[in-house]
């Protein structure tokens, strides 16, 4: 059977991993990972080192006292680490496509450029379900996976939206651009949404906190689109956090569809 993008995915569980290597490959293996348990009697250059790990594929870094980690794994085996992981059943790219031929619509799709932040990811997946996408990309590698904190800032959205996780993010753009889907980038010096038209089979591309898109998606997009801004305003802040962002291109979507 097909999943429409509106029934409820698999049951999201979360299982504990300890031990420095255990803990070391699961954190490159780019699998989902929501958070790192560091002891704080830890060197800081081992602490460092799970830290970096961590940061690469989102996952949260708590530092606890050695008790508290021995008591959440039930050993003292854990070797001052442990992980929380969760256990994600991921859609395809081509899922994503027959979910909008279920409901016979175009394709609308959200693409994430190195999302790092769990709670930003959770929020751009919250509103791309409310506001009839059909699904979300994410890469492997690079940015958040879909883990219990994306599932909680969601608001369980993640559980009836499809995520696809894919290898190649520049290879999906690649895809999505031979189904027919005019691929729009969210980034400084495009044209202004007021601008821009949001109709028909769209891609959103929405890229990380600190960079915005990487050059090569850039590149790869159709058009980019920017956000109007008051003027006047003070400098230092001259973007919209990434999940405000997605909000409200999302929104410009479903309002152009609603509309016809």
């Amino acid at each position: 059977m097909e999943r429409t993008g509106r029934e409820p995915a698999q049951q999201h569980t979360d299982t504990l991993v300890w031990g420095k290597n255990p803990v070391t490959e699961l954190l490159k293996s780019g699998d989902a990972v929501d958070t790192l348990y560091l002891s704080d009697s830890l060197p800081q250059a081992v602490a460092g080192y799970y830290t970096a790990l961590a940061k690469q594929c989102g996952a949260v870094v708590k530092r606890v006292p050695g008790n508290k980690l021995q008591k959440l794994c039930g050993t003292q085996d854990h070797q001052g680490v442990a992980v929380r992981a969760a256990e994600v059943q991921y859609a395809s790219l081509e899922d994503l496509f027959a979910a909008a031929e279920a409901k016979q619509e175009a394709p609308f799709l959200v693409l994430c450029d190195g999302v790092e932040d769990p709670h930003n990811l959770g929020a751009i997946i919250r509103s791309a379900y409310l506001c009839g996408a059909h699904g979300v990309v994410i890469p492997k590698r690079g940015g958040v996976g879909v883990t219990g904190t994306v599932m909680k800032a969601s608001a369980g959205a993640a559980a009836r939206l499809p995520v696809a996780r894919v290898t190649n993010l520049a290879q999906a753009i690649r895809t999505i651009k031979e189904h027919n889907v005019f691929v729009y980038c969210a980034d400084l010096g495009g044209a202004s949404l007021s601008r821009t038209d949001l109709s028909g089979p769209v891609a959103l591309v929405l890229g990380s906190e600190g960079g915005g898109p990487g050059a090569l998606t850039r590149k790869l997009c159709d058009a980019a689109v920017t956000l109007e801004m008051a003027p006047g305003q003070a400098t230092g802040v001259d973007s919209y956090n990434v999940s405000v962002a997605a909000g409200i291109l999302c929104y410009d979507v479903l309002r152009r569809r609603t509309a016809k």
